[in-house]
């Protein structure tokens, strides 16, 4: 965005507003000059050098510097990016203190010059010209006219009319408004830190992208922040809040008073270490920063992500209100799913994650999640906990989590989950029964080791060597020949080159044998299939009630002693303290039972949807687990999974919806509707 002078230059216009919004020149008490900070979206200060150094050689640090109102040690700074830039096509270099521009290949500084100088593209798109209309409204010192903004932008005024009803309905959420009349002028009206938060979000790399942060202050920052391990993005956005306040105070744009939330944060033991930064910036530009733009600069580290070493921020003492949080999320998963996770040994790190999360969004700090999709569909479990956590600090805090920050906490419950799994997991072994020798044995150890995790315990046997005996510490047979005898373990038989996804498949079921009653591995991917029998599939007809439906499935589970006499009193009150509705119509009720040491898995499909307490039901997975079980809690968890997905996957819902009998529904779950 920086340079659209350079094609405007000779524009009076242009040259009016430039002068308009120039900026402010601070002097301390002494008298002493500090910096002038321009307005560099309209002045791309780099192509202004070019151009003094291509119509007068001998041009010194002082001349060019006072010509461009910054300071000597910018030009340098300048310079020195400048020749980087412009690469072998040319140099800009220094006699005795006099600089000259030197041109060794002209086609080559051409291009080097015309993107230094480029904005051709900077209105070319709706997005560009909405950055340009916002930086111009917030610096400006009076109303701006569409006409004049129209010329500058060399738009038509239907364009840019377009463009101001796009930014005022992004501006909205931000309690942002863009007052006044297209003909008598506009003005940016809100507050100063909701200017500033709209800033971050939608248009810093576009406002600021070349701004004058001098080489010392980099350094400085750098090394202050290098002392605390903190992560490199946390240096990233702590420069791009210092920017952003260094712009706005030093043009007369404070950021005023604060509520005492943001007060608070001077407590925190690392907001001493910042302050000492601003003072030590504020002495080189002459000027005094108050305490309140201290503290919005403090925000990118009170609100940052963990950092993998906690080392660096032991000396944050964490809030008294973080335990207790942290133990209602555990509680209430618990009531809701049923599930108990132990965050061992990162409950250090959860705690300060979710320290860290309160202060993001107390103070509109975004911190983006790219995964965000990637998590929903890998760990629909995990990410269905973060929705409980999410609910949880809504009620306990009063603050709404945004999607973003639903993918952070899905990502711990990620870990936490299978950190739990794997401890609870023994070695898994499996015997690779071959009768075509040796090299055709390691020929399908060496497939196997590609789709299996590093635990998984392999050993290669020949067919006249095995006996039940040999067999029995292992898991899983693979044998590519018949065997003389039954073994007590599944047994899958394979050939010499196999389908690796399909076998990883059946391997996967191969770790619920003894949870499940599994006749056949077969390739069906769900687990909670085996779970089922014609005898806990339902089919409602048009017209029948979620309530009756559920009774009916409770009725008919408890008599066939599947389920305790008193497990549906238990599943009403379940069902009193919070719904069981998840995405497109699927009702997951679920309870503990106690007549059987084994998860009772039952489907319910409606003819026609259902409402219950407002919401839309298809299908309803009733599920009864059981209050003590030999097995661990893999086979929930896995199922838990298998079962957001389905309420995910709308097209396999249609699908089970119009399922009218078991076979239908088999089919369906073998992905072959």
């Amino acid at each position: 965005m920086a340079g659209s002078l350079c094609r405007r230059e000779s524009s009076k216009q242009a040259l009016r507003g430039l002068t308009r919004r120039d900026g402010v020149m601070n002097t301390d008490a002494t008298g002493n000059r500090g910096y002038l900070v321009k307005n560099l979206y309209t002045d791309n200060r780099p192509a202004n050098i070019l151009k003094m150094l291509g119509t007068k050689s001998g041009l010194t640090v002082a001349a060019i510097a006072q010509e461009l109102g910054v300071s000597e040690r910018t030009i340098r700074n300048d310079i020195r990016q400048l020749n980087e830039d412009l690469g072998d096509g040319a140099s800009i270099e220094g006699v005795q203190g006099r600089y000259s521009l030197r041109i060794f290949d002209p086609d080559a500084y051409k291009k080097a010059y015309e993107k230094i100088c480029d904005t051709d593209g900077m209105f070319d798109t709706p997005r560009g010209r909405q950055n340009y209309i916002f930086a111009e409204l917030m610096r400006a010192d009076a109303p701006l006219l569409t006409d004049e903004l129209a010329y500058e932008m060399n738009v038509g005024r239907t364009t840019l009319v377009s463009d101001l009803k796009k930014l005022r309905e992004e501006l909205t959420p931000f309690g942002l408004k863009i007052v006044g009349k297209t003909s008598k002028g506009m003005i940016l009206h809100g507050k100063e830190l909701d200017i500033r938060t709209y800033v971050l979000e939608n248009s810093f790399d576009a406002i600021y992208s070349d701004y004058p942060l001098d080489q010392e202050i980099r350094e400085m920052i750098r090394a202050e922040l290098q002392q605390k391990a903190f992560e490199k993005q946390v240096g990233i956005q702590f420069e791009r809040y210092l920017i952003l306040m260094m712009d706005r105070f030093l043009t007369g744009h404070f950021i005023g008073k604060l509520t005492d939330a943001y007060y608070n944060l001077t407590a925190n033991a690392e907001f001493f270490r910042v302050n000492g930064i601003i003072d030590r910036i504020a002495g080189l530009l002459h000027v005094d920063f108050p305490v309140e733009e201290k503290i919005f600069t403090f925000l990118p580290i009170a609100g940052m992500r963990t950092p993998a070493d906690l080392g660096s921020v032991e000396e944050m003492e964490l809030d008294e209100t973080i335990g207790p949080l942290s133990e209602k999320i555990m509680a209430q998963i618990r009531e809701e799913l049923g599930v108990s996770i132990d965050p061992r040994d990162f409950a250090e790190e959860f705690s300060y994650h979710l320290m860290f999360m309160l202060n993001r969004l107390r103070f509109k700090i975004r911190q983006p999640n790219v995964m965000l999709e990637e998590l929903r569909t890998k760990f629909p479990l995990a990410y269905e906990m973060s929705g409980i956590a999410a609910r949880v600090i809504e009620r306990e805090e009063g603050l709404e989590v945004n999607t973003d920050e639903r993918g952070h906490l899905a990502t711990y419950f990620g870990v936490f989950l299978e950190e739990n799994n794997l401890g609870q997991r023994r070695p898994f072994r499996i015997a690779v029964i071959c009768g075509t020798g040796r090299v055709t044995a390691r020929l399908i150890s060496v497939q196997l080791k590609k789709i299996m995790d590093s635990q998984v315990q392999i050993r290669t046997m020949s067919d006249t060597a095995v006996s039940p005996e040999t067999l029995e510490t292992y898991d899983v047979v693979l044998s590519t020949v018949d065997l003389p005898f039954r073994p007590d373990k599944p047994v899958i038989r394979i050939r010499e080159i196999f389908d690796e996804r399909e076998l990883k498949q059946k391997l996967e079921k191969v770790r619920y044998w003894d949870s499940v009653d599994m006749p056949l591995l077969d390739d069906n991917q769900f687990i909670m299939s085996s779970l089922l029998d014609e005898d806990r599939v339902f089919f409602f007809e048009k017209g029948r009630s979620y309530e009756d439906a559920l009774s009916e499935m409770v009725e008919i589970l408890a008599d066939e002693g599947q389920i305790d006499p008193g497990f549906g009193d238990r599943l009403a009150e379940r069902e009193e303290k919070g719904s069981m509705v998840f995405d497109n119509g699927v009702a997951i009720p679920h309870g503990i039972q106690t007549a059987t040491n084994r998860m009772v898995l039952a489907i319910g499909i409606f003819e026609q949807p259902v409402q219950h307490r407002g919401q839309e039901v298809r299908v309803i997975f009733f599920m009864a687990l059981p209050e003590e079980s030999d097995d661990d809690d893999m086979l929930m968890i896995r199922v838990y999974d298998e079962l957001l997905e389905i309420s995910r996957d709308t097209d396999m819902l249609q699908a089970i919806s119009r399922s009218s009998n078991y076979p239908e529904l088999l089919r369906v779950l073998y992905k072959k509707a």
